[in-house]
């Protein structure tokens, strides 16, 4: 009959992960989430999806905010730095109030990557940063939000706490030292990536640290100008609390989350 190169056997077509019958086509949603899985070592990332945005939604809750008004009557962004994170919530509503905010914005960090994160590291850092976002921007309040310490402080403490108990030595001797609480936050979050590094994290981990690392000094790129320019004011947390709720100094109002 006609030449023989015409009875070639079809050449195999090359498929993404998880792609290698019907069935498997099936299983993932599309190409892109078969490649995510592929990339990111998760099983499945149609499960991810709504963890992820749980997490976020949990991180977005503005805990210091509602207590302010709750407890003072008071706007948080209307008072101190205007930022919503834990330490301006101290400012405004004192020292046991303002831990237990912390603890809030600690927690909803903690939840999403201790629970959500299912056991798996790498579930864990992908719920853990939804939260971090959740914090920075969150969807309530138009996306302006706090700078991630606290919130990122959780999750890695869920993940790995000694990371928090090395990164947080690290803050407390640079804030003894030179009193400007924007200054250990910063060297908090150097540390964070290095700790999880020496202590033999998940690479998981590793990358998710380094990226909350980047977060706070984006977040924080106004305090260090103002350290640069030597016009950052220390720290009043150690002081007596006045009565009144007037927004301190720029610099101290640009220097805390």
């Amino acid at each position: 009959m006609g030449d023989s190169s015409e009875l070639r056997p079809p050449s195999p077509v090359r498929c993404l992960p998880n792609c290698h019958s019907l069935s498997g086509l099936l299983a993932s949603p599309s190409p892109m989430l078969a490649l995510l899985e592929e990339l990111l070592g998760l099983s499945d990332p149609t499960g991810l999806a709504w963890r992820l945005v749980v997490a976020y939604l949990l991180g977005s809750v503005p805990f210091g905010l509602m207590m302010c008004r709750v407890f003072k009557g008071v706007d948080l962004r209307e008072h101190g730095s205007g930022n919503i994170g834990a330490t301006n919530a101290m400012r405004v509503l004192g020292k046991p109030l303002g831990l237990l905010a912390f603890l809030c914005d600690l927690g909803k960090g903690y939840v999403p990557a201790a629970f959500l994160g299912a056991g798996d590291p790498q579930w864990a850092v992908a719920c853990g940063a939804a939260a971090v976002c959740g914090h920075v921007w969150p969807i309530y309040l138009r996306f302006k939000g706090g700078k991630a310490v606290a919130t990122g402080c959780g999750v890695l403490l869920a993940i790995l706490p000694m990371v928090v108990a090395y990164a947080g030595l690290a803050w407390l001797l640079t804030l003894l030292i030179f009193g400007y609480v924007s200054l250990s936050s910063i060297v908090m979050g150097l540390a964070f990536p290095i700790a999880a590094w020496q202590l033999g994290g998940d690479p998981a981990l590793i990358l998710g640290s380094s990226g909350l690392t980047l977060l706070i000094l984006v977040r924080h790129r106004s305090n260090i100008g103002r350290l640069l320019a030597g016009t950052e004011s220390r720290t009043q947390l150690f002081k007596k609390r006045s009565s009144s709720h007037d927004t301190p100094s720029h610099g101290e109002s640009g220097g805390n989350e």
